[in-house]
């Protein structure tokens, strides 16, 4: 397979349409094979990562650290722990991502998380086991890490690779759509055990979510088994199997360095996340504030349920106004949304908590969620855009996975105090906002011209070795 560099660059062939080889605009089969697969790909990953999350708001505390001094700091810390190894997985699964392949990478990911995530339901508590119990389980939210940092980056430089030019946005939104898909089936799976008796509960019950993901697995896998390798890596694989590049890793800071530090910021956006569905969903079923378990689930449960619909929308916008003005607007609004919905959950309103969260996640953060994906990949060149995208963005939610911890210290000794939470949530979404402002809009850009200095580079190196 080859690709006219000399040509393609300039985004037209020879029809003058404007549709280079590499951009499917007359069979957009691929891309929506692509934008599937990533979709149930996304929603297996974050149905693992969101039930841990929910158990680590509800349940470890219990299970796994009944008697420390404060166990829901420790809980919250196991959920943040995977975020420490992402960043290190991040390298490694970049690095074959830009090499092997995306499709091989995605595939090893999508099955350490099921594995991992099942053999989490089956733990021994601290009290059977002592020390063992939340040392393994410390250890398998560190393999969670490493699957999650390579999921979202290599479906969205999959579906990037495989989408037509003006529909890039939102093609890439499924990526993300599957994440909320796998929040909703994560809080759904919740539900009637989080209504089971304590006894029972904190027993086996929270256990069933866990090896249910092996059911989940099984889906994604056989969706996802289908895909083909896009044509725009494999002739970059082809240009660098002419002229071997540096590893990816190293190629990627001397010539993208300023873009990999724009995205670590503009992923501080994930803390949003994470405040609200982890930090919020302990904060409200605290007995000082009073809300089930059930309600605050459901509150989930609807906003990314709204979510579902808008952020393909949020991508379809960013296809005809640019990413940039989608994601900007979307974290400021974020900023703005966060004292809204803990306003609302100290009121002990439902009807407000429900408004607030759905504006908040189906809304103004379903912005920037949406398009991220495709907004960051535009950042780089194929032979170095899974790399990027991975180590970008898992230094970035590196903060975001704290934030729960962070969240609840910040507390200090008043179990009602949620202003420095929100004022510190939202100073991570206008930080993410600042940063994106410095970006080049490249939503209308083809992806032969974000690659040809690339091109040209390894063309000269390959010519000076005849």
């Amino acid at each position: 397979m080859t690709i006219d560099y000399g040509t393609g660059a300039s985004g037209r062939n020879g029809d003058g349409t404007g549709r280079s080889s590499v951009d499917p605009n007359a069979d957009p089969t691929n891309a929506k094979k692509a934008a599937k697969a990533a979709f149930f790909g996304s929603l297996l990953e974050y149905y693992d990562f969101y039930i841990f999350a929910s158990a680590a708001a509800l349940v470890f505390p219990h299970v796994f650290f009944e008697g420390a001094k404060n166990p829901l700091l420790l809980s919250l810390a196991t959920f943040g722990i995977s975020y420490i190894a992402r960043p290190i997985g991040a390298v490694f699964v970049g690095h074959f991502g830009d090499r092997a392949g995306r499709k091989k990478v995605m595939m090893f990911c999508l099955v350490l998380m099921g594995v991992v995530t099942f053999l989490i339901g089956c733990l021994p508590s601290s009290e059977t086991a002592g020390m063992v119990g939340p040392a393994l389980l410390v250890l398998l939210r560190i393999c969670q890490g490493v699957s999650a940092a390579g999921e979202q980056s290599g479906a969205g430089s999959l579906t990037l690779e495989h989408s037509p030019a003006h529909r890039r946005g939102f093609f890439c939104s499924w990526t993300l759509t599957g994440t909320q898909a796998g929040f909703i089936v994560a809080s759904l799976a919740f539900i009637p055990v989080a209504a089971l008796p304590d006894e029972t509960l904190y027993s086996w019950g929270w256990r069933v979510p866990f090896w249910c993901s092996l059911l989940v697995l099984v889906v994604a896998y056989i969706v996802r088994r289908k895909l083909e390798e896009p044509e725009i890596f494999i002739a970059n694989k082809e240009a660098l199997d002419e002229a071997p590049a540096p590893l990816p890793v190293v190629d990627l800071f001397r010539t993208h360095w300023r873009d990999v530090l724009r995205v670590v910021f503009c992923a501080f956006i994930a803390v949003v996340s994470t405040v609200f569905s982890v930090f919020g969903l302990a904060y409200a079923t605290t007995p000082e504030i009073g809300m089930s378990r059930t309600t605050m689930l459901w509150v989930a449960i609807a906003a990314n349920a709204v979510a579902l619909v808008s952020q393909p929308l949020f991508g379809m916008l960013s296809d005809r106004i640019g990413r940039k003005p989608v994601f900007i607007g979307g974290a400021i609004g974020s900023a703005a949304g966060i004292f809204l919905y803990f306003a609302a959950i100290g009121t002990g309103n439902v009807a407000m908590i429900f408004l607030a969260g759905i504006l908040l996640m189906g809304g103004v953060y379903a912005g920037t969620n949406a398009i991220w994906p495709a907004f960051y990949a535009e950042m780089f060149s194929s032979r170095v855009r899974y790399s990027g995208m991975a180590i970008g963005t898992q230094l970035g939610f590196a903060l975001a996975g704290f934030a729960p911890t962070i969240a609840q210290a910040l507390r200090g000794g008043d179990p009602k105090n949620w202003v420095p939470v929100a004022i510190f949530t939202a100073v991570c979404a206008l930080i993410a906002a600042a940063s994106a402002s410095t970006a080049k809009e490249n939503s209308r850009t083809p992806l032969l011209d974000l690659d040809k200095e690339d091109v040209a580079l390894t063309r000269a190196k390959a010519k000076a070795r005849v």
